[in-house]
C-alpha cells in the first residue's frame, strides 16, 4: 500500500544549510522509490489559515518511507532541515482503490 511522508514546515530560513539539503535530499529518496507528489507550491485554505510549506512524498509502502527516514543518508541530512525550520513530518499509509468514507467507521 502507498506510503506518504507529510511535513508542515514554517519558518523556513532558505540560506546556505536549506540549499544543501534540497540539493542532497533527492539521492535519498532513489533507493527507496520516493518521489515528490507535493513540495513548495502555497496551498489554497478552503477553511482557516494555513501558514507555512507542504511537502508529501510517496512511497511504494510504508516500510520504504520507514527505511527512507531512518536511512544514514536521510539521517545526515535532517539536522540541515531541522536547525532551519520548524514543523511536523508525519508518515501515513494511503487507502485502497476502493475505500470509501464509511470505512473507517469498522
Amino acid at each position: 500500500m502507498t506510503a506518504y511522508a507529510i511535513a508542515h514546515l514554517t519558518d523556513v530560513d532558505r540560506g546556505p544549510d536549506i540549499v544543501e539539503y534540497l540539493q542532497r535530499i533527492d539521492a535519498t529518496l532513489a533507493p527507496f522509490e520516493g518521489r515528490f507528489l507535493v513540495h513548495g507550491d502555497p496551498p489554497e485554505a478552503l477553511e482557516g489559515e494555513w501558514e507555512g510549506t507542504l511537502v508529501v512524498i510517496g512511497f511504494p509502502t510504508r516500510r520504504q518511507a520507514r527505511g527512507w527516514y531512518d536511512s544514514p543518508a536521510y539521517r545526515e541530512i535532517l539536522p540541515l532541515r531541522t536547525r532551519n525550520a520548524r514543523g511536523i513530518a508525519v508518515l501515513v499509509d494511503g487507502v485502497e482503490p476502493d475505500h470509501v468514507a464509511t470505512d473507517v467507521l469498522t
